[in-house]
């Protein structure tokens, strides 16, 4: 029910904010990013978000994509299954830098390991967590879970959500 609620409240993600002018995401989880985004900015940090809300059809694309281009190996590897993609739910972000390519070398990526909690957001898919997500390293994929869970499972790094959830 909750995730419903979420994908009905899907919004337009303003220009400034994103690097496309077409993504869409969940109101709330918009609405911490930007009060993060903007947060980052006044401390000198660009982010971006590269990649938001997709549908079941919109990962059926990716995956193909990725077929194509890499093989069926590398779309079991790295690449969610339609229908079990985060960003189905409107509250995952694939956030970049506007200054760095690669986002794991970037100032902002620091930053982001610092702060992002105190806007309800985690990493979702951890380095040396790949055990538990089933999912690759993903420095660049965070997603909203609300204040409270996001400074729990901060206060108890390297702890990631399934853990959260297994409590």
């Amino acid at each position: 029910e909750i995730l419903t609620k979420f994908k009905f409240d899907l919004m337009d993600i303003p220009s400034e904010y994103a690097s496309e002018d077409d993504f869409k995401a969940s109101r709330i989880a918009f609405n911490a990013y930007k009060k993060m985004s903007d947060a980052a900015k006044s401390e000198g940090y660009e982010i971006v978000i590269n990649s938001a809300y997709r549908s079941y059809s919109d990962q059926e694309e990716i995956i193909e994509y990725y077929k194509n281009a890499y093989g069926q190996n590398y779309v079991d590897k790295y690449v969610a299954k339609a229908g079990y993609s985060e960003h189905q739910t409107g509250l995952a972000f694939d956030i970049g830098s506007r200054n760095v390519n690669v986002f794991a070398d970037s100032k902002e990526y620091e930053w982001m390991q610092e702060n992002a909690y105190k806007y309800g957001f985690i990493l979702r898919y951890p380095k040396d967590k790949e055990n538990i997500t089933k999912y690759s390293y993903e420095p660049w994929h965070i997603r909203y879970i609300g204040n409270i869970p996001a400074k729990i499972i901060y206060d108890n790094k390297p702890f990631e959500l399934t853990e959260y959830f297994n409590l």
